[in-house]
């Protein structure tokens, strides 16, 4: 059975989402992601999701850096890779310039620069127990403490654009995606990890591709993407994503979208979000349709699709069960 993946964030119900987790375990799920919004942290719920479950591995998709130190951040991560019994996978990124500068008063004229330098720290704690640095954004001199280090502890980094790929392809485990459409992950996503990955004299083979696939399984086709634009408004408006969406060729998406949201008409900005752009993002439709879906994905070079499932629709179907069963096939 080809490797297979789950995101599952908790909406207004973390036991909810602590018993869908345990359902995609008992489906054989190799890993559940979350990701941080913000009503949650996204450890303290893989937290609870490790609490619940016994196998499946727990990954962050993806933790803000820049809000904590990464001592800090080391500090958590270490301890919930020991309650879970070694089973997390650490994704960390960058986040969007809006929510570090306006939430924790972030510069963010060098996030790359920045991020770097967070994940040396990181991954030299994980693999030796301390860590002397002093670069320009951090300076540290620590060492654990009765903590048995943790050299495979996997390091995922969310990278969509070109200058990230290559860092990821050259220090990371793994990449998590969002928005990236097979198009892009073939094109764009695939030879750059692998060209960062030649330069550090890395196997680009071993380089997880985690590719989020908004997944609904139905028979009211038209319900579940007037669900997924909703989804899908707020990333259309941040410049990560949109430079991810454009790349898989959907500009006339983007400038449609743009030129009715500067009208002041949200509801026709949603609609300029075309069926074409939904089809070949997300999987909706037959349980058949979701699985080939996921296998157009694999094909493009994602190493590990996981299932988002959509919104529900207000006073309509969860998609939850029926996705999460169709998918695994």
């Amino acid at each position: 059975m080809s490797r297979l993946a789950t995101f599952i964030t908790p909406g207004k119900s973390l036991d909810e989402a602590v018993a869908r987790v345990r359902l995609a375990e008992q489906l054989g799920y190799q890993t559940v992601f979350a990701t941080q919004i913000a009503q949650r942290d996204v450890l303290m719920t893989l937290a609870a999701y490790a609490a619940g479950t016994e196998r499946i591995t727990l990954g962050s998709g993806v933790c803000p850096a820049f809000g904590k130190h990464p001592v800090a951040l080391a500090f958590e991560a270490a301890t919930l890779d020991e309650m879970s019994g070694g089973r997390l996978i650490l994704g960390i990124g960058m986040a969007h310039r809006i929510t570090m500068e306006n939430w924790y008063g972030v510069d963010m004229s060098k996030p790359l620069s920045r991020f770097k330098e967070y994940v040396q720290i990181l991954r030299s704690l994980f693999t030796t127990g301390r860590v002397e640095f002093a670069g320009e954004f951090y300076k540290t001199n620590f060492g654990f403490m009765n903590y048995d280090v943790r050299p495979d502890l996997p390091i995922y980094t969310a990278s969509l654009a070109p200058n990230s790929l290559r860092f990821a392809g050259a220090a990371a485990d793994g990449v998590v995606l969002w928005a990236c459409m097979p198009r892009y992950i073939r094109e764009t996503v695939v030879p750059l990890l692998a060209e960062g990955a030649r330069e550090a004299g890395r196997d680009p083979s071993e380089i997880e591709i985690v590719a989020a696939v908004p997944t609904a399984v139905t028979d009211d086709v038209e319900a579940a993407r007037a669900s997924f634009r909703r989804d899908l408004f707020v990333y259309m408006t941040l410049p990560f994503y949109r430079r991810a969406i454009q790349g898989a060729g959907y500009g006339d998406d983007i400038a449609a979208f743009d030129e009715r949201l500067a009208a002041g008409d949200s509801l026709g900005a949603r609609a300029a979000i075309s069926d074409a752009l939904l089809e070949h993002f997300a999987a909706i439709g037959t349980a058949e349709q979701v699985r080939a879906k996921l296998a157009e994905y694999r094909e493009a070079g994602a190493t590990m699709p996981a299932v988002g499932v959509i919104s529900k629709p207000k006073d309509g179907p969860d998609w939850s069960e029926d996705s999460l069963k169709a998918a695994i096939g």
